[in-house]
């Protein structure tokens, strides 16, 4: 958009006409557009751009941006039963209170003598996510769990020097996409097939698909359909005697009350932080984790930052910095074995003051209260006419539930629960076919018996 000869931007120091001009004149042009001339004419855009002019108010931007945020409908004023990867988990306050803290939440780069202990945290949250998932190493936050997995997945397939993965057909739609995308250049991605009344892998079907080319598996536990895989150690025990390596997806909030995987066979876990003291920011906060025992052939694989602890040259101080920095994409440049970027590492801390709260009792005692809250709703839900639940599974704080016989579509119930101020189960009918009329809840501690009864009440008005 064309602007002003004499226009100073707000919010720009540069942008003042004197800074320009003795910006140009040190880089030696005459015209801003000289910085261009790498960029072929046909591919430049000479016309105005159709948006509205600048706000150059600060006041009257943000009047202008609250009234657009104040067209949400938030889980504050509404229940929600939506899950799928992103669920309402309550934040203690203090978890706000660090995270919100200048060194935190405006430190980027930095040194381990200068950062004000940012690597110190990240090494904290490394330690304490290793707890949790029983494993030796732990990563510094990647973006999400998609990445996550795809980068557990890419990482098998080089410690195998193999190039065909064999993945859950239940794993989540969206991640599933994720891995295609990431992984398919250099591996082929083989779909596994799920029972149609556990929700569970296909044991045969497994069998079939398992080869001398086989880099792994993965699947998740729990599933994005919310039933636990009771058959994590026989799955394991396929893929290690064909030579593979076992991935497998959790969700940690879980981790209090059911075994980690590392406990049945798997070599690399991963996962989202999501659930671990960090708010439903527009779908995050999103922070992807890798754990894996602490082998050379797994630790340099890693693709993604290891923060450790080292002596100084003063008795009894510690420094805190990059393990193995060479084999990321920051030491290796192009040669690196993934690339390596901004990410997640503020939800790490978040998550490090969250388990520190929670400890072991905490985590435990969190768990227990969500999967009593599921069966509840499972209990409550399931006493309506038409409405059943689909896998006859285990379930943590998802599961599936049928309404095939109601009359009426996931989406017009959900258009309904909306109007009463209820957040309804995602309608999984676009995402798996086989599950037409279906829809998956979500129950977590933020859940009371007083919600619960409400979306009980209200999907009975509606089933009427």
């Amino acid at each position: 958009m064309t602007q002003k000869p004499n226009f100073v931007h707000p919010y720009i120091p540069n942008s003042a006409p004197a800074n320009k001009e003795k910006i140009m004149e040190e880089l030696g042009i005459k015209d801003i557009s000289e910085l261009y001339e790498d960029i072929p004419e046909r591919l430049r855009f000479k016309g105005e751009m159709n948006i509205p002019p600048a706000i150059a108010s600060e006041q009257e931007l943000r009047k202008h941006m609250t009234a657009i945020l104040n067209k949400n409908i938030s889980c504050e004023e509404n229940l929600s039963f939506l899950g799928a990867g992103c669920a309402q988990h309550y934040v203690p306050a203090i978890c706000d209170e660090i995270t919100g803290r200048a060194e935190y939440l405006t430190a980027y780069a930095g040194e381990p003598y200068e950062d004000h202990g940012r690597f110190q945290t990240l090494f904290e949250y490394e330690s304490l996510m290793a707890e949790l998932l029983d494993v030796d190493v732990v990563n510094v936050p990647t973006f999400d769990w998609g990445q996550a997995a795809c980068s557990s997945i890419r990482m098998a397939g080089r410690i195998s020097s193999r190039n065909e993965m064999l993945v859950s057909g239940s794993t989540s739609p969206d991640r599933l996409s994720v891995i295609k995308n990431y992984c398919e250049p250099v591996m082929t991605i083989v779909i596994v097939d799920f029972s149609s009344e556990t929700g569970m892998l296909n044991i045969s079907d497994l069998l079939k698909k398992t080869g001398s080319n086989t880099a792994g598996i993965y699947f998740e536990n729990p599933s994005y359909l919310g039933f636990l895989e009771e058959q994590g150690s026989e799955i394991a025990g396929i893929i290690h005697n064909a030579g593979g390596i076992v991935v497998v997806g959790v969700d940690p909030v879980s981790l209090g009350v059911i075994a980690p995987p590392s406990h049945y066979g798997a070599d690399i876990t991963c996962g989202d932080i999501q659930g671990l003291g960090n708010h439903m920011y527009l779908g995050g906060s999103l922070g992807g984790f890798i754990g894996t025992r602490d082998e050379e052939k797994y630790v340099m694989e890693y693709a993604w930052r290891l923060f450790g602890i080292g002596k100084t040259a003063v008795q009894g101080e510690w420094g805190f910095g990059d393990v193995a920095y060479d084999r990321t994409s920051f030491g290796s440049r192009e040669k690196g074995k993934e690339f390596v970027g901004t990410a997640a590492a503020l939800y790490g801390i978040s998550a490090a003051v969250f388990l520190s709260l929670m400890g072991p009792k905490g985590m435990k005692e969190l768990g227990q209260l969500i999967i009593q809250n599921a069966l509840y709703a499972q209990k409550r839900m399931t006493s309506l006419s038409g409405v059943t639940l689909r896998f006859r599974s285990s379930h943590f704080k998802e599961f599936v539930v049928d309404f095939s016989s109601s009359g009426k579509s996931v989406a017009e119930k959900n258009r309904e629960l909306l109007s009463k101020g209820i957040f309804g189960g995602k309608d999984l009918s676009a995402e798996f076919p086989s599950l037409k009329n279906c829809a998956l809840y979500c129950v977590t501690e933020m859940n009371s018996k007083e919600d619960i009864d409400s979306l009980v009440s209200a999907l009975k008005e509606i089933l009427k």
